[in-house]
């Protein structure tokens, strides 16, 4: 990832924030929301690509666009910045690599009815850590 091309490939648009502020809401254009298309990036590589395609299905428009808002601060450059610094998060997040998982003993994965047999006991023994709680007297 390229991040100094990637600045240069974002898109910026103002709008009027929502929410307090008096006449300063009102008047000054303080919203910002940042636009990026990552399937038209210079600064990505393909399997970048394809991994934010992958993992910010949810976040990507119909249009192809990933779109972040900042309107938390009643200055444009703030909110600009704070814009930034969440797209750039979101972006790295989805670029790690998933941690590995551990994987199951083969002699378990040969006798399923022997995995649920120790599951049942991890699960038993997770109930016994419980706290008891005894139940209250009941006045007929």
């Amino acid at each position: 990832m390229n991040q100094l091309l990637i600045e240069k490939e974002l898109k910026f648009r103002t709008s009027r924030s929502s929410g307090s502020g008096g006449q300063n809401v009102n008047k000054v254009e303080t919203r910002v929301e940042l636009i990026f298309e990552p399937a038209l990036s210079q600064g990505l590589d393909a399997d970048e690509k394809r991994l934010i395609a992958e993992k910010l299905a949810n976040r990507i428009t119909k249009e192809g666009q990933i779109i972040v808002v900042a309107q938390e601060s009643r200055s444009q450059g703030s909110n600009r910045a704070h814009a930034l610094r969440r797209f750039f998060a979101l972006i790295q997040k989805a670029l790690e690599p998933e941690p590995d998982r551990d994987e199951i003993p083969e002699t378990l994965i040969a006798h399923p009815a022997k995995r649920k047999k120790v599951k049942k006991i991890v699960s038993e023994k997770k109930l016994n850590r419980k706290k008891i709680i005894p139940p209250a007297d009941e006045e007929g």
